[in-house]
């Protein structure tokens, strides 16, 4: 969440994807206090885990970084696409209310084995799981650690990121695993990223060694597979297959 969280800046405010889509005084705000927001993150989540300094560095920096994205009236998920509907119902997408009704289908739910007991409506996100998630800071847990870990046991790791997405963006995701330390690290640092083709189409870029792979999926935001149905299959049979892009 470290690197992620910083690397709103660069979504909303440089051409990392599209050009600025966050007005210039929230932007120059925004490169103001990313200073701040690094040094506190950083002493307080990463060096040591502070529940309390973390918690209040978090917020600050949430209000500063993700605040003036979600006012433009952009899709977190997307960073080309405005927001439909209301987030909380629809998580900006307006087919979300027609799933959640195909879901809350008598034949639909019989066919899923839902409880007929369970009496309430489908819903695009659980959110009172959502906020005991955010509550307990999971979010600050350091999950690059398993990474490396699953890595020097030979299991192979797949990290694969929509361009349009701001949520779980590619700067960020990039960002943690140039950081990340593991016996492949030089390996895959040396190793260049090149353009992957779906029907001889670039579908975007690709870089791997020694089991770790890191695809960026052109013209798709953080529902990836959603936005780009064809290429991400492509790319995900080609890992499981353990064939290059």
């Amino acid at each position: 969440m470290y690197t992620m969280l910083l690397s709103y800046y660069d979504m909303a405010c440089t051409t990392a994807t599209t050009t600025p889509v966050v007005d210039i005084a929230s932007c120059i705000r925004m490169k103001q206090v990313l200073p701040r927001c690094k040094k506190a993150l950083k002493e307080s989540c990463v060096d040591i885990f502070d529940a309390i300094a973390c918690q209040a560095a978090s917020s600050f920096c949430n209000v500063e970084f993700i605040v003036p994205y979600m006012s433009s009236g952009r899709n977190p998920y997307d960073v080309s696409r405005m927001c439909e509907g209301e987030y909380s119902e629809t998580l900006c997408y307006s087919y979300m209310t027609s799933v959640s009704k195909y879901l809350d289908r008598p034949d639909i739910r019989l066919k899923l084995g839902v409880d007929p007991s369970i009496t309430g409506n489908s819903s695009s996100a659980a959110w009172d799981v959502i906020q005991a998630f955010l509550d307990n800071m999971d979010e600050w847990r350091p999950a690059q650690y398993h990474v490396a870990a699953l890595l020097e046991r030979g299991i192979r790791v797949l990290v694969y990121v929509g361009k349009n997405d701001f949520i779980c963006n590619h700067v960020g995701n990039k960002a943690w695993i140039d950081e990340l330390e593991w016996s492949g690290r030089d390996d895959f640092a040396r190793q260049p990223t090149h353009e992957w083709l779906v029907d001889g189409k670039a579908a975007g870029v690709t870089k791997g060694a020694r089991g770790l792979t890191f695809t960026i999926i052109d013209g798709a935001g953080h529902m990836a597979p959603y936005d780009k149905p064809k290429e991400c299959l492509e790319m995900v049979n080609h890992w499981i297959t353990e064939r290059p892009l």
